[in-house]
């Protein structure tokens, strides 16, 4: 009876912790009336004015951005699809299509009269030969990428002029220099502490979103840039030849001769970027995986949040996404020399996808969102929006560092002892993507790590836990469902993290007398098996369909409505659609653990495994969605 109570209490507990929106709101920046604002490129201005470019070739200088009359003064038109913005010493500079742009006021009238190019890189025409950025350096130059063009053959995209799937590095003067290659979509070019970082998207030789540094001589995993390493101007040495002869492009082709899109093969070697960088050292592996479809499906932007701003996470980073309209969270640290770290969901719930981010001086986040031609969730199509904190500390975890026996976890507020010194409140599980030249990767190579022991500071604030069967190269999923806070025995915001593990640190191993060992798991089991079959009353309660309303927080959480909405099409079908399908609950279980693609031809973005939402809320779920078919 009391283990019953305890359940009861804890189920409670969950119902009423805070969730994302209690700490960080979404507030909207308004546009003038006819202004479409698919923005490419934000730029916060010494004066705290907002610079915004648009897909559409309009640079618009925001004033008052904050407020809640904006007004927006057009600064250039005319422009080709302006994929980012940077100030520097008066003049705003710009990435089109094809060139760095400099635009300066000379007259001081608001509007850009000088337009000089600064370089130029070329282009085959193709629809897909995006450019991103500039973003500067902290001698004044810029870094800028080039996206790979996509022939008719689209899952196998082509570096059709030079430079195309390269960093580029120039100067003031147009001096340029190549910098690193094997980009695939690098739309979320950074810099942080003045090291080049990047995002790129999901697809062919990128299983899964990551933020990766950007070093001189580096090859970031994409082969077709390799064309040109031959090149004078190259510093990637690494050439098309040598890369093939270890690791072939799989090419399929019907009775006709006609290539045709390569699908996953289950029974094949799994070779993965951990195992291929021993036959190329400059391969650059993913410092933080943001894992696909959880923590976003086309990563952008990447920021560091400054002193002063968004409460106990200065220091660490937020990484944008553009299709499922979401904002991660990353913690990064050095180990061996290499950055590794841990990604957590932040904030979702955005109007469009999220391309570019910008801090605002009043220590808000501007989020600039378009979805044209390339989906995202959200009810708008594109905007500026702005994130703000209420200055209300959430309990969250803070960090994971590597330690020499597991992770040592710090937390934002003290943890409840009781249920920190269990065992039972954590689980752990490693898996990685592949490393092939199919459409992404589901995560392979699964494994469940053990929870050995934890041991807990006199303050609260932080657990470290032993956990068996760490892998290097590795994703480690780290859970944490039954920790409570102590001061309101609330729930994580956000209770599932991401640590990618490169490099295992040395040192002190934690012994048997310093750690907990408890694990009320086994009593918890017993205890739910008796419940269940003590009363037909519980059962059928437990069967009863939810409504929308108690199942949105769960769909919120485990990052559902980033691709699915409950009417209408969105990066993936609708609750209601997919109920039309007529699945039985177990079938609807089964499939949000190991998705069909093919059971959705009309849909380019496959969904992901979704280990990670625990069997209890995938039935509720379930439940839920099948309901949906009587109504």
């Amino acid at each position: 009876m009391m283990t019953f109570v305890l359940m009861s209490v804890i189920c409670l507990a969950q119902a009423e912790s805070p969730k994302e929106d209690d700490y960080f709101k979404i507030m909207k920046v308004a546009a003038p009336e006819g202004v479409i604002l698919e923005v490419g490129g934000l730029c916060t201005l010494p004066n705290g004015d907002l610079g915004v470019t648009t897909r559409r070739g309009d640079i618009f200088i925001v004033k008052n951005p904050s407020s809640l009359k904006p007004t927006f003064q057009k600064f250039a038109e005319g422009l080709h699809e302006v994929l980012g913005l940077a100030y520097k010493n008066g003049s705003l500079y710009c990435v089109q299509r094809g060139e760095l742009t400099k635009m300066t006021d000379t007259d001081k009238d608001g509007v850009a009269d000088d337009f000089e190019t600064i370089y130029a890189w070329p282009l085959s025409g193709n629809y897909h030969e995006y450019s991103f950025g500039p973003k500067l350096a902290a001698d004044g130059s810029f870094f800028v990428t080039l996206n790979l063009g996509f022939p008719p053959t689209w899952w196998n995209p082509e570096s059709m002029v030079p430079w195309r799937g390269w960093a580029l590095h120039i100067f003031e003067d147009g001096k340029v220099e190549p910098w690193a290659a094997g980009m695939r979509s690098p739309c979320g070019i950074s810099m942080i502490d003045d090291q080049l970082f990047y995002t790129d998207n999901q697809g062919d030789w990128v299983g899964s979103g990551s933020i990766m540094p950007v070093k001189k001589g580096a090859f970031m995993g994409h082969p077709a840039s390799l064309v040109w390493a031959g090149l004078p101007q190259s510093p990637v040495k690494l050439s098309t030849q040598q890369f093939f002869a270890k690791n072939q492009t799989k090419m399929i082709y019907d009775s006709k001769g006609n290539s045709v899109k390569p699908e996953n093969d289950v029974n094949e070697k799994v070779v993965t970027e951990f195992d291929m960088k021993k036959n190329f050292p400059a391969l650059q592996l993913p410092s933080v995986w943001l894992p696909h479809g959880i923590l976003g499906i086309s990563n952008s932007e990447i920021v560091k949040i400054p002193s002063g701003v968004f409460g106990p996470f200065a220091g660490q980073l937020l990484v944008g996404d553009q299709g499922q309209s979401m904002i991660s969270r990353v913690f990064m640290e050095k180990v061996n020399g290499e950055y590794q770290g841990a990604a957590w969901p932040f904030r979702s719930g955005f109007q469009s996808g999220i391309v570019r981010l910008a801090w605002g001086t009043d220590g808000s986040l501007f989020a600039g969102e378009t979805n044209r031609g390339w989906g995202s969730a959200g009810e708008a199509t594109e905007g500026i929006q702005r994130l703000v904190w209420n200055n209300k500390i959430p309990f969250e975890m803070l960090s994971i560092q590597a330690m020499p026996d597991g992770f040592e976890i710090t937390f934002t507020k003290p943890v409840d002892k009781k249920y920190a010194l269990d065992l039972a409140s954590y689980s752990v599980e490693s898996f990685i993507y592949k490393y092939h030249s199919v459409y992404g990767s589901p995560p392979v190579n699964q494994q469940k790590c053990s929870v050995k022991g934890v041991r807990v500071s006199a303050d609260g604030l932080r657990a470290r836990i032993v956990v068996a069967n760490l892998r290097k190269g590795y994703i480690h999923n780290i859970t944490l469902n039954g920790i409570r806070s102590q001061e309101n025995y609330y729930s994580l915001v956000h209770p599932t993290a991401y640590y990618t593990l490169n490099n295992i640190p040395e040192g002190k191993l934690l012994s048997l007398s310093e750690i907990s060992t408890r694990n009320s798991a086994p009593a918890r089991a017993q205890s739910a098996g008796q419940s269940k079959n003590s009363s037909l009353k519980n059962t059928s309660s437990l069967a009863k369909i939810p409504t929308y309303d108690q199942v949105k927080g769960l769909l919120a959480k485990n990052t559902c409505l980033a691709c699915h909405n409950p009417d209408k099409r969105q990066v993936g079908p609708s609750f209601k659609e997919i109920s039309g399908k007529k699945y039985t609950v177990d079938e609807l279980v089964s499939l949000i653990y190991t998705p069909k693609p093919e059971h959705w031809p009309d849909y380019s973005t496959p969904m992901p495994p979704m280990t990670n939402v625990p069997k209890d809320e995938v039935i509720k779920i379930a439940t839920w969605i099948k309901s949906l078919n009587k109504q």
